[in-house]
């Protein structure tokens, strides 16, 4: 009798102890899962962190496409200038020569003025 009461009392112990065990099983399976180094937790941190850096990325892009724009216009301002002041005011650099060439025509206008 009391090999059956022992016996009754050890069955649901077992049942909770193959329970328990594969609950413990279960939890240490799910913790890289989750906490892990490649855990989706992580994934969702550095999504989030790459998202972050291509909005800065884009925003510098944008930046620099705009620097590039005005350097372009800048440059082709300065071209234009100097032109403009080659042709209106005669502009030599140091290191030119000026070589005037005149067409036939222009002379003859010019004599037959004087």
């Amino acid at each position: 009798m009391l090999s059956a009461s022992l016996a009754d009392w050890i069955k649901p112990l077992r049942r909770r102890g193959l329970t328990w065990a594969l609950a413990t099983a279960i939890v240490l399976l799910q913790y890289p899962l989750w906490l892990g180094e490649g855990g989706w937790l992580k994934v969702r941190e550095r999504a989030r962190a790459i998202e972050t850096q291509q909005a800065l990325n884009q925003s510098l892009q944008t930046r620099n496409a705009g620097l590039l724009a005005e350097l372009g216009d800048l440059k082709q301002v300065r071209d234009a200038i100097e032109e403009r002041a080659r042709n209106e005011l005669g502009m030599i650099a140091p290191d030119e020569w000026f070589v005037r060439v005149v067409p036939a025509h222009s002379v003859q206008a010019g004599k037959a003025n004087e």
